[in-house]
């Protein structure tokens, strides 16, 4: 139960920002206006938006329209690797402050049992979550912050990570460059890539792990 409520406030707290800036946010870091912003910086724009990125954890910051920017002043593969970046940054860092609260505050704050229980959810299905809440709205700020929380093994969150980001700033980098025709096909091939790629790196991690045993 307490597991539940955890993730609902921490739902709640990502919204809330949104609520209050969003619109604002948005307003601002219009795509055009990204694009001239960060052009403004010359040769350090790539570590600016990836600043940006990472301050996403914080604020409702329209990390999308920022990886449409990247590719189109770095190119799709060059700016799909900064936006990937930035995006994996984030979450680790997510990951870390609540995983440095240690195990004696995450028990205290969901109780021993639904700590084991969000424990044993990491170990067995949280790459899956991991990788497929990378597009989601508000979900992998939560689900990072869940998966330190409840010490997720710290390879399978790294990798699981890497799987839904690489598809993600990749595929933004390569809409905001080409300005393709039907993004959303795009979007929705990408979407599928994460699960997929997880689905065989963690068949090729077990199959390892039996090996050299």
């Amino acid at each position: 139960m307490r597991l539940i409520f955890l993730f609902v406030v921490l739902v709640m707290m990502v919204l809330i920002p949104f609520c209050i800036w969003g619109d604002t946010l948005m307003a601002f870091f219009s795509l055009e206006h990204s694009l001239e912003w960060l052009k403004g910086y010359g040769t350090w724009a790539w570590a600016i938006a990836i600043v940006l990125l990472v301050a996403d954890l914080f604020l409702p910051m329209p990390a999308t329209i920022i990886m449409l920017a990247l590719g189109y002043i770095y190119g799709p593969w060059v700016g799909g690797l900064i936006g990937a970046a930035g995006s994996f940054t984030s979450r680790v860092l997510a990951y870390w402050l609540c995983r440095m609260l240690g195990e004696h505050a995450a028990t205290r704050v969901l109780g021993k049992k639904d700590y084991q229980r969000g424990k044993k959810i990491a170990a067995q299905v949280g790459g899956w979550i991991v990788a497929l809440s990378r597009w989601l709205p508000v979900f992998p700020e939560v689900i990072a912050c869940m998966a330190g929380l409840t010490r997720m093994p710290l390879k399978n969150f790294y990798i699981a990570l890497a799987c839904g980001s690489l598809p993600l700033g990749f595929t933004y980098a390569i809409i905001g460059n080409s300005g393709i025709e039907n993004p959303a096909l795009a979007l929705g091939l990408s979407a599928c890539l994460p699960p997929l790629i997880w689905f065989v790196v963690s068949r090729v991690l077990r199959d390892s792990l039996k090996e050299s045993e």
